[in-house]
């Protein structure tokens, strides 16, 4: 078993039991407890596993929500795959919502030029990169910023939101699952995300695969919500089949 197939039977493992155990991996997989503990490390630094003593536990049991320096320095492959692929549900003309996250922000850097569109964010670091841009015009919802994702909350951008319509939002999530739809830490992203959502013709939804079965606090959507989900390859064949079971056309890129 390679290191990476290693870490994803960790993380299963860890979500499905609530916990691992260092030694109880070392010897069900065959390894060194030393191995197990430096794919705990890499899972720790992916944001994705809580170190505890004697083994681990996942972050969505503590409500942990890594920064987004932290994020973005993870999968960087498969976001940019997933953002490749989102290219496909740009408009040639007309408005779209950009999310504020890391996979959301790989499809803002690829935006093609020869299209005029309205952008609509809640993120001051896209509407800075986007706002040079002479074929579009950027639409940056106001706010609270918070620190964690540097994505705009609260009312002043709940209420622009309420007047707009769109003709796709391109959405990003920590959690997605079949039982408990899109789910995210905070409950003042939440309620931004939502207002997205209807706002929107068409929702599609940009999460790589250790998003999807994951799920966390609040919850902004549920999968009748979604018209498309672009994950990356990586997914597990019987959880796509769960998402498109629900009525969710899944894209693996």
């Amino acid at each position: 078993m390679y290191a990476e197939e290693r870490q994803q039977e960790i993380l299963r493992t860890a979500r499905a039991e609530g916990r691992v155990d260092v030694m109880a991996l070392a010897e069900g997989m065959n390894v060194t407890a030393e191995t197990i503990r430096r794919d705990l490390t890499a899972l720790e630094r992916a944001g994705l596993l809580r170190r505890v003593h004697g083994g681990a536990i996942p972050v969505e049991r503590i409500g942990f929500e890594p920064a987004l320096a932290t994020r973005d320095a993870v999968l960087i492959a498969e976001k940019e795959r997933i953002a490749k692929a989102a290219l496909a549900e740009v408009p040639q003309e007309g408005a779209v919502i950009l999310d504020a996250g890391t996979t959301t922000a790989r499809l803002a850097q690829l935006l093609p030029a020869d299209r005029e569109l309205t952008v609509v964010v809640n993120s001051p670091v896209l509407a800075a990169a986007l706002g040079v841009r002479p074929n579009l015009s950027v639409l940056l919802l106001g706010g609270r910023v918070r620190g964690k994702t540097l994505a705009t909350v609260d009312d002043w951008a709940l209420r622009p939101l309420a007047e707009m319509y769109v003709d796709v939002a391109f959405m990003g999530t920590n959690g997605c699952s079949v039982e408990r739809g899109m789910t995210t830490p905070d409950p003042a992203e939440a309620a931004v995300k939502r207002a997205m959502i209807a706002a929107a013709r068409r929702v599609v939804l940009l999460a790589d695969h250790t998003k999807i079965g994951n799920d966390y606090l609040a919850r902004f959507g549920t999968l009748a919500d979604l018209d498309l989900l672009i994950t990356d390859s990586r997914l597990d064949e019987e959880l796509a089949d769960e998402v498109e079971g629900a009525g969710v056309r899944v894209v693996r890129a």
